[in-house]
């Protein structure tokens, strides 16, 4: 086992774990994060979707030895805390707009939504349908119309 550092929902953490586990089963199982969901562990249906140093990304695709002293993992539980509020805006607008009915993927496609949100204004233009069809988390109650209309609304408050 080998000891990993790194920065998660804005506090420094350390883990004593192989560095082949999947940083899924380390924020999970061992620091007891529970928000990003296990839906597949391979990297497809996206229901733990994460932010890495700011970035949407799978922590059941990345080993816990590829995660740095320095780098950043927000999880739904730390999101919060990203727009100094109770709820991030993003979660707000999905509880205005009824989203969840299981709820499971939720986590991840908030996340993910954020994410997606950030980065259409980093390329210097609002979140469009096209920025929304590239969002490739499953859902299994199939609300996705829901989903979109939260995320437009939730990005005006962001």
């Amino acid at each position: 086992m080998s000891t990993h550092t790194f920065i998660l929902n804005g506090e420094r953490v350390s883990v004593d774990v192989d560095d082949d586990v999947r940083l899924l089963w380390v924020l999970r199982d061992v620091l007891g994060v529970t928000g990003p969901k296990y839906g597949c562990g391979i990297n497809v249906c996206k229901a733990c979707t994460s932010h890495f140093n700011g970035k949407a990304f799978n922590p059941c695709s990345v080993k816990v030895e590829d995660v740095g002293p320095d780098d950043e993992i927000t999880t739904i539980e730390g999101l919060p805390a990203t727009a100094g509020a109770d709820l991030h805006p993003m979660q707000e607008a999905w509880l205005e707009y009824d989203v969840a009915q299981c709820g499971y993927c939720q986590p991840g496609q908030i996340m993910a939504a954020v994410a997606k949100v950030r980065q259409a204004r980093a390329a210097g233009h609002e979140i469009g349908d096209s920025d929304l069809d590239e969002i490739r988390n499953i859902c299994r109650c199939g609300t996705y119309n829901r989903i979109r209309e939260a995320i437009k609304a939730g990005a005006a408050n962001m």
